[in-house]
């Protein structure tokens, strides 16, 4: 009898049922791509055996369910294809485990030391053909553990109003909201102030807090960098006169003479040393991975600052110093941490092409041209502002009947063949370097087994979502660098197409079985 029991024991701790899975997405107003991605996701995995919640999230609260409390199990997001990030450096430090903490960049935890080593070493070789096999060789490393699943690469497929303006050039993976959209645009009729309409709004406009693509879009027009990104992704001196590389770990940059702020102070070599000293010392984790190599930053005189590295990085120059704004420290050295600032509170004084005028939260935002800035003689348009619509249904209304002028964010795919009929609308059409993810974390069951992951993976119908919700507009996800990035992405790491019978044989032969109503027990 003593053997029985214990055997029903072991039994009934073998037939202990597997974790349920909460999968947040964004609301359906919001993105109803990411909405109905989640259903098709959810689908399948039931049909594996897993029992499935769907949580549509308002969009700003997901960001910080994701990013700053990591209070999820898995989650449907996606990275925006900003132009620096057609550098390898970005997208692969969102697997860095170092990226892993509170608000970083690596939500999920993947934490793999040879990942890490090989990250390093990436961004220490200037060699182009041997940093390209580095790159390489980490996608093929992390996507046979899958912390996460590249769901697809939709296409930008953008629309503007050729009555209104015109002169725009679309950049890949940003379309024509880009930071040199309003720099370009010319006015066609009496109207200067460009109209730009999305159903984004900044999660808010704190230079050391914002985690979202919509706070830095609007930030970086009136925030100078000394380096700008042109379409081609060339580096640009911007704020910068020149920038030197004096040997592997020294980068001297001369700022140009005659800028200001916008409240009349002059930006001198104090504010760009006290800018990249101040987001060392807050640790802002968004920015990490850029400042890594950083060491210290030392003024020459009141135009020269030296950038001194820890190891030599071959994306600083062109990409930290493009992204990093230039801060006015009169304002910013009385805030001791800008983590705590309220909205209300926040400074918005910077010294670039556009000076910010309003924020109404959910509804308007507007800058005017700065005229004393050095570009400002280039910039045909005497303002900008922004539109915050409901959705994208109300954005192509906006664009249709005149109220905005070019779209912020993709048309959805019914509106397309719309838009293309409109005489007054252009369509634009930008392959994308950035993706939809969906993101395991790795710290709960059952994502904390490989071959769950892996078998999540293969049961995950993406085809449908290209085919079905994209309508063909879009490319099955392989790596977190995109097919378009050529030089840098590697066509051969591991796919995991939809395949339910082998997500089955991998569950199987990680010792997972099936209980008599279907449901996968352990």
């Amino acid at each position: 009898m003593g053997l029985g029991l214990s055997t029903l024991a072991v039994s009934a701790t073998a037939q202990e049922p597997v974790a349920p899975i909460n999968l947040m997405t964004t609301t359906e107003s919001y993105d109803p791509i990411r909405y109905e991605a989640a259903f098709i996701i959810a689908e399948r995995w039931r049909e594996l055996g897993f029992e499935v919640n769907v949580q549509p999230t308002e969009f700003s609260t997901a960001l910080e369910r994701f990013y700053d409390q990591q209070d999820f199990d898995a989650t449907i997001l996606g990275w925006t294809g900003r132009t620096d990030r057609l550098d390898p450096q970005f997208f692969l430090s969102t697997l860095d485990s170092r990226q892993s903490n509170l608000g970083g960049n690596n939500p999920g935890g993947y934490d793999n030391p040879e990942f890490d080593a090989l990250f390093d070493e990436q961004s220490r070789e200037f060699d182009p053909d041997a940093r390209q096999q580095l790159v390489q060789e980490m996608q093929e490393l992390y996507k046979s553990d899958v912390p996460l699943l590249i769901l697809f690469y939709r296409d930008e497929v953008v629309a503007y109003n050729n009555e209104a303006f015109e002169g725009f050039n679309p950049m890949a993976g940003e379309g024509l909201y880009s930071e040199w959209g309003p720099m370009e645009a010319v006015p066609l009729g009496e109207r200067s102030v460009l109209r730009i309409g999305g159903p984004q709004e900044p999660d808010n406009l704190n230079p050391l807090a914002s985690t979202s693509v919509w706070g830095w879009k609007w930030m970086r027009l009136y925030y100078d960098r000394l380096v700008r990104l042109s379409a081609d992704v060339e580096p640009l001196p911007w704020a910068a006169e020149s920038v030197d590389q004096v040997d592997d770990t020294t980068i001297a940059v001369t700022l140009r003479e005659g800028m200001t702020f916008h409240d009349g102070e002059p930006v001198t070599a104090e504010d760009v040393a006290f800018t990249f000293n101040y987001y060392l010392d807050q640790d802002y984790s968004y920015f990490n991975s850029y400042l890594a190599a950083l060491d210290s930053i030392e003024q020459i005189d009141d135009l020269t600052v030296h950038f001194h590295l820890g190891e030599p990085s071959a994306s600083f120059a062109s990409i930290t110093l493009s992204q990093i704004p230039i801060l006015p420290k009169h304002i910013w050295e009385e805030i001791e941490d800008a983590s705590t600032l309220s909205p209300s509170d926040t400074p918005t004084v910077g010294s670039g092409p556009f000076v910010h005028e309003r924020f109404d939260r959910g509804e308007f935002m507007a800058l005017s041209k700065f005229e004393d800035h050095f570009h400002a003689d280039e910039i045909a348009v005497d303002g900008v502002e922004f539109i915050i619509y409901a959705d994208m249904e109300g954005v192509y209304t906006g664009l249709q009947t005149g109220q905005i002028d070019v779209t912020a964010w993709r048309m959805e795919p019914g509106q397309i063949g719309l838009a293309e009929a409109e005489e007054h609308l252009n369509v634009v059409n930008v392959p994308d370097f950035g993706y939809y993810h969906l993101t395991f974390n790795l710290r709960r069951e059952p994502f904390d087994d490989r071959a769950v992951r892996r078998a999540l993976a293969m049961a995950s119908d993406r085809e449908r979502m290209v085919n079905v919700l994209l309508d063909g507009r879009g490319e099955v996800g392989a790596s977190v660098i995109a097919p378009v990035n050529t030089f840098w992405n590697d066509p051969f790491v591991e796919r995991f197409p939809f395949d339910m019978d082998a997500a089955r044989a991998e569950l199987e032969e990680a010792g997972y079985s099936w209980d008599s109503d279907g449901r996968l027990v352990k």
